[in-house]
């Protein structure tokens, strides 16, 4: 079509939807496995639904609809558990299937358990899957992944013309080498995110793709000691030849006011809390398809009401819960099976302010595990502390995301809600100024508190909750009228900070010199949280052993009580007289309340995220 003298030609414009999916976590059900009990909040079922209706919304808009997942898939659910001896496809890959995904990128998790058992689960998957920046160290390794994809969607719109080319490439952090071990070292080479997403998306212009679509395992950096090499989106988003940006691994919900992007940048959350929905617009010449601007949006799957509790407004979709309802049911089965006994509750919802049963429960079981290790060794001598940090802490999970298990008999689902992560146990010869060093990287984690103020929110919501380790065999108080030593990314911001004090162990004072053994998890002692000091501690050999196989061992009685569970809680507060800081926490804390010290804790009503507020009269 042609307009009067001298007008320009008109471009037939189409229209292309993205609709994206990031850190399902295995959260495929609207379901929380650890405890048992519908969670309305998540699910990639309840996600479907969202699905099904932009998919029926491109068809009456005459746009071309694409389906993807960023990663992250794999782990953090029992429903993605790899059991052996298990029939069929995985329930991550039938539920790729079913609803028919048309390409999918890694995440870091998606290695935890091994490329071995990821290339089983992928050797299901109905699309492309997708890793730019790993590739075979060595030759003779096969992957189960490729670089790049190319799809071609015909626009509905626009009969007549050429189908649109769309480039695929994916990026995780490159220290997903480091954080799943030694063995995945041997196998996998890793590339920086920004170097090969700039390569890649130049590659896939020249080989004629008309749009160049990101899946970026990546987020956000920190505004301080930004380590970009893990969080990149910013820079990944600036670079020319890609056109629209998929961002995940730090549950983020993107697009947000506190983060613009110059192009379309979505962030779904995590767990299935959102259908990202990227829409870009296109005109089309006789140099074929161009992007001309477009928008990123979310759907979520649920809303919090004045109480906290999430009101779903998403359904589940029926046939996608058919679907998996095998899967569904012997995932409940494993879980219920018997595991032992706790005389006491165990929860999280104080546990960065008050003494954690199950954080303690944690310590124990790893020391309990290591400690007949160490005889004969050259750490036989040393003291033995035992690190932990809480895994379910609300923080971009949701309100709902803690830990909470009654007192009394116990079963598989209470261990893995103990340790959500399929961590290793490891030990590290440590001096006494190293321990300093990682108690204050942990510290980290709190604001500044101005003495005598009100008001000020206690934990940084920059800052994640499982890098708060806590050591125990030791004692302290954390100071928080000082600034933290270290960044998020472990750089020394303020190296006069002190935020550690009055550190002991058997009453008496940390010595700089002074060597103790540490048991932790392998993601710590490999490099995970930027804990810098630990790079130059020395582990000891062990033999492979999961966190979550210890602790079942312990609860159960397999192993011997430890005298670490004998030992007082390792820390709190420094007093602070006159001040008061805000605790957020979740709902499920009203019902723990009588556990705290009369006049510490006030509460303050919900937040607009469904949280519960609480004063701390510090």
């Amino acid at each position: 079509m042609t307009g009067g003298a001298g007008a320009p030609e008109a471009r037939p414009a189409g229209v292309l939807h993205v609709l994206a999916t990031t850190d399902l976590h295995c959260n495929l059900l609207s379901h929380d496995y650890y405890a048992d009990r519908p969670d309305p909040a998540i699910g990639l079922s309840r996600v479907a639904s969202l699905i099904a209706r932009a998919r029926a919304d491109a068809a009456e808009q005459g746009a071309a609809c694409i389906l993807v997942d960023n990663g992250d898939g794999l782990q953090g659910s029992p429903l993605g558990d790899i059991v052996p001896g298990s029939n069929g496809p995985h329930p991550l890959a039938r539920a790729f299937q079913v609803l028919e995904y048309d390409a999918v990128g890694l995440g870091n998790h998606d290695f935890d358990f091994g490329v071995e058992a990821l290339a089983e689960v992928l050797g299901d998957a109905p699309c492309p899957v997708l890793c730019s920046n790993l590739t075979a160290a060595k030759p003779g390794i096969d992957l189960p992944f490729t670089q790049t994809a190319v799809l071609e969607r015909q626009i509905p719109g626009c009969p007549g013309l050429p189908p649109v080319r769309i480039g695929l490439l994916s990026v995780l952090p490159p220290q997903t080498l480091i954080w799943c071990g030694k063995a995945l070292e041997d196998q996998l080479a890793a590339a920086g995110i920004v170097e090969t997403a700039e390569a890649q998306s130049r590659r896939l212009k020249e080989q004629g793709c008309d749009v160049v679509l990101a899946l970026a395992h990546t987020g956000v950096a920190a505004r301080t000691g930004a380590d970009r090499s893990e969080n990149a989106l910013e820079q990944l988003a600036a670079l020319p030849e890609i056109d629209a940006v998929v961002g995940g691994h730090t549950h983020l919900t993107l697009p947000h006011p506190d983060h613009p992007f110059a192009k379309p940048v979505v962030m779904p959350g995590a767990h299935g809390s959102h259908l990202g929905v990227i829409s870009l617009e296109l005109e089309h010449s006789a140099a074929g398809w161009q992007p001309a601007g477009g928008t990123a949006s979310l759907q979520p799957v649920a809303q919090h009401g004045d109480t906290g509790a999430s009101v779903p407004l998403a359904e589940e979709a029926a046939g996608f819960t058919r679907a998996l309802a095998a899967d569904h049911a012997r995932t409940l089965e494993r879980m219920r099976q018997p595991a032992g006994y706790s005389p006491v509750a165990m929860h999280s919802y104080f546990t960065f302010f008050a003494p954690d049963r199950g954080l303690a429960l944690v310590a124990g079981a790893q020391a309990a595990a290591v400690r007949p290790l160490l005889q004969g060794t050259a750490a036989q001598g040393l003291p033995l502390l035992s690190a932990a940090a809480p895994c379910k802490f609300g923080g971009r999970s949701g309100p709902h995301f803690y830990t909470d298990i009654a007192a009394g008999e116990l079963c598989a689902r209470n261990i893995a809600d103990l340790q959500v992560f399929p961590n290793e146990l490891r030990v590290v010869a440590v001096t006494g100024a190293q321990l300093r060093e990682w108690l204050e990287m942990s510290a980290g984690l709190f604001n500044r508190i101005a003495p005598g103020s009100r008001g000020t929110l206690l934990a940084d919501p920059q800052r994640a909750g499982h890098h708060f380790d806590v050591i125990f065999g030791l004692t302290y108080q954390i100071c928080l009228s000082q600034p933290a030593r270290y960044s998020a990314t472990g750089e020394c911001i303020n190296p006069s900070a002190q935020r550690i004090v009055d550190l002991r162990w058997n009453g008496r004072p940390v010595a700089p010199e002074q060597r103790f053994a540490v048991a932790a998890n392998s993601y710590r002692v490999s490099g995970g949280g930027s804990f810098r000091m630990l790079r130059e501690a020395d582990e000891l050999p062990l033999a492979p052993m999961r966190i979550r196989q210890a602790v079942r061992d312990y609860i159960a009685g397999q192993l011997p009580a430890d005298p670490l569970a004998e030992a007082p809680y390792p820390w709190r507060l420094a007093p602070m007289p006159g001040t008061s800081a805000v605790a957020v926490t979740g709902p499920g804390a009203a019902a723990h309340l009588d556990e705290l010290p009369a006049g510490l804790a006030e509460p303050r009503g919900f937040s607009s995220g469904g949280f519960w507020q609480i004063e701390l009269h510090l």
